[in-house]
């Protein structure tokens, strides 16, 4: 399978100049995990040697509604490169994506190695640097967002770009069970959530992250930004928007989707 797995990151890079591309379906079979993180692997390898650097990764997939629609029973995953983070109260060029979402999310910035494959939520509380909030801007480069399991997961987990608060806290005291969401665009309620929707508790979904890598042997490190999931529903953006996140007790973060 490694031609068809070759063919398929070769058709994902493109789509990020000519634009999305029809589901994977030749290549990938709809619940075939192993081979789509290969698909993944190809393209992250390929854009390392290009001289991005790889900074975390995001949990994706972390509320039970979102893997029921797609039929699965586990999380996804995605890398974060270094060019992917846009300023808390910054700009994002709109021709930089294809058709964008944006989604709340808590980030854990690490403070410690997580080599362990059997990491627990203990374990990460443990190693985590500093809590912020987080705006995750998603994107497929599958057409009309007609994702199956394998195409999100090959297409880097939906990724594109993340904003995070500026000024993070200290884990100890922080609420992040009971956090409430709302995210904003230009000024209106776009988004409600809470912290539990990520698989139960950021810190679950950020120990199976943990698990996942250290199992691979690519385990989280100290520095690395951990996004933990969506609190709340994804939602479109457009040119000119304003997006504004704020999670209760631990911050707010923002950009506007338009050039500066």
């Amino acid at each position: 399978m490694t031609v068809e797995y070759e063919s398929a990151a070769r058709l994902l890079r493109k789509a990020y100049a000519s634009g999305p591309i029809a589901p994977l379906r030749d290549y990938l079979d709809p619940l075939d995990a192993a081979g789509a993180y290969d698909v993944q692997s190809i393209n992250t390898r390929f854009w390392q040697a290009q001289g991005r650097r790889i900074v975390g990764h995001k949990a994706g997939l972390t509320a039970k509604a979102v893997q029921q629609q797609l039929g699965v029973d586990q999380p996804d995953f995605g890398v974060l490169f270094d060019d992917m983070r846009v300023d808390d109260g910054g700009y994002l060029d709109p021709a930089r994506s294809i058709q964008a979402k944006a989604e709340a999310e808590i980030a854990f910035v690490l403070g410690r190695k997580l080599p362990d494959a059997g990491t627990t939520p203990e374990d990460v509380a443990n190693a985590i640097e500093s809590v912020h909030a987080a705006i995750e801007v998603v994107d497929s480069r599958i057409a009309d967002w007609k994702i199956t399991f394998a195409d999100t997961v090959a297409d880097n987990g939906s990724s594109a770009f993340f904003v995070l608060s500026e000024a993070g806290k200290q884990l100890s005291g922080l609420d992040i069970y009971t956090a409430g969401m709302v995210m904003e665009i230009n000024g209106t309620i776009a988004s409600l959530g809470v912290g539990a929707a990520a698989l139960g508790n950021p810190l679950n979904a950020t120990a199976w992250l943990a698990r996942t890598l250290a199992a691979r042997g690519e385990p989280l490190a100290p520095g690395d930004i951990v996004l933990a999931g969506a609190l709340g529903p994804m939602v479109p953006i457009n040119p000119g928007d304003h997006v504004r996140a704020i999670v209760g007790g631990i911050g707010e973060c923002s950009f506007t989707f338009g050039k500066a």
